[in-house]
């Protein structure tokens, strides 16, 4: 670990400069030889190289992003080459070269940190073995070794011997439970980030190298934190222990409003969406009207929990535009009020009502009677209208007659009414009777 510090000594200088910055501001309000001024420097130098390197966490989501736009792609690859694994690989690096992504792009906050943390490493052993640094002159160096946290000295490691720990002015103890737990704190946050990335922001229906990799990392840091964390200095664990819980935050925060488009952290911030559109019934932040905007520029694209979202807002009575914003939509079956209009305000449609038989046979005739110039027929409610109010009707014969035919022709046939069955008769079985 000397040797790679030693790579990396010619940031010492701006680092030691910044810890001593902010130290000077901090010794004045907790003390110039505290734990508290020289661990919150520490604090203030991790916030301070985040801060910086936020231009590189924004080009790491652009290149997540571009990575999720490939995901159908890479779906149809591992579909046509699915016995071949070498071609497979072979056809992701060629599509990942066409389309200018980095598949290691979340690597980059890490890599451009590293040679802080190993600048810093640099500074805090050369002040557990007394050597000056940088701008950490005499004075300096012998107020940090004298700082103490939690009763660990800043310069103290885990693998430290008892004479070395008592010449920090501590005890072997209080050096060993204090490193330790920091060590399980570095080793668990490192490992809760990469889990957090793994089941709540990544597409589970496509399965690709990159994803082998996170999943390999979200248990091989943890391991590597905590071997090489007990020869860490308990400055070091603090400033790790504190980038940590920096990532963690800032991932937590991106999940939130900028989910991986299929994971599961998509489906609980579309529901957030959906619940808050519908009650304000408009959108509101110009972040949820651009993933508005693209999930209807999806169409029939749209994943499992984007088509639930726009069926939410149609339910609610409410569609989804091109431009990201919502409208109430006209199609919507409202409790219909005293004037006909629907509750939302927009009139109610009605559906054409069927029309009898009868009443469309009487169309067509009338149709064909203007068509030939004649004189419409008369329906038989025209006729009925017709007749006398005096008319009475005609008594019923004796013998049950009620046609006033010959006996025997109460009833009459299919053949007399006029209304004979169309189409040839089937003819009837030899066996039956005549």
């Amino acid at each position: 670990m000397d040797t790679i510090a030693s790579l990396f000594s010619f940031i010492t200088t701006p680092v030691s400069w910044v810890i001593v910055q902010f130290h000077s501001v901090y010794g004045k309000i907790f003390g110039a030889d505290t734990g508290w001024a020289w661990g919150l420097s520490i604090v203030s130098l991790v916030i301070l190289i985040r801060i910086c390197l936020i231009p590189l966490f924004v080009k790491q989501i652009k290149a997540t992003r571009a990575m999720q736009t490939l995901q159908p792609e890479m779906k149809k690859i591992q579909e046509r080459y699915k016995s071949d694994k070498q071609r497979q690989s072979e056809e992701m690096m060629k599509l990942y070269k066409e389309s200018g992504t980095n598949p290691l792009s979340s690597c980059l906050p890490i890599l451009a940190q590293s040679p802080f943390f190993f600048a810093l490493y640099h500074v805090l052993n050369s002040i557990a073995t007394g050597k000056e640094i940088g701008v950490i002159d005499g004075p300096l160096l012998e107020s940090a070794r004298k700082a103490h946290i939690f009763g660990a000295p800043l310069a103290a490691k885990f693998t430290d011997g008892a004479d070395k720990v008592a010449s920090l002015g501590a005890s072997l103890t209080d050096v060993r439970v204090i490193t330790a737990v920091m060590i399980i704190l570095m080793s668990a946050s490192q490992f809760f980030t990469q889990r957090q990335l793994m089941t709540k922001n990544v597409d589970t229906t496509v399965k690709t190298p990159f994803m082998q990799q996170q999943k390999m990392l979200m248990y091989v840091f943890p391991i590597m934190f905590a071997v090489f964390g007990i020869n860490f200095p308990v400055g070091v664990l603090v400033y790790w222990l504190t980038t940590n819980v920096w990532t963690m935050g800032q991932q937590m925060f991106v999940i939130r409003r900028n989910p991986t488009p299929g994971s599961k952290a998509q489906a609980a911030f579309l529901e957030r969406l959906q619940k808050q559109v519908t009650h304000h019934k408009n959108v509101r932040g110009r972040g949820n009207v651009n993933v508005i905007k693209a999930i209807v520029a999806k169409g029939r694209d749209r994943n499992e929990f984007e088509r639930k979202f726009i069926n939410g807002l149609t339910k609610a009575g409410l569609a989804a535009q091109a431009d990201g914003t919502v409208v109430e939509s006209e199609t919507v079956v409202a409790t219909a009020t005293e004037d006909g209009a629907t509750a939302s305000g927009a009139p109610r449609r009605q559906q054409p009502k069927r029309q009898s038989k009868a009443k469309r046979q009487s169309a067509i005739a009338q149709a064909a009677a203007k068509a030939e110039g004649e004189e419409e027929p008369k329906t038989s409610l025209e006729k009925a209208q017709d007749q006398p109010e005096d008319a009475t009707p005609k008594a019923k014969p004796a013998g049950g007659n009620t046609t006033g035919n010959k006996p025997g022709s109460g009833t009459r046939s299919k053949a007399k009414s006029g209304q004979q069955r169309k189409g040839q008769q089937r003819p009837k079985h030899p066996s039956s009777k005549k």
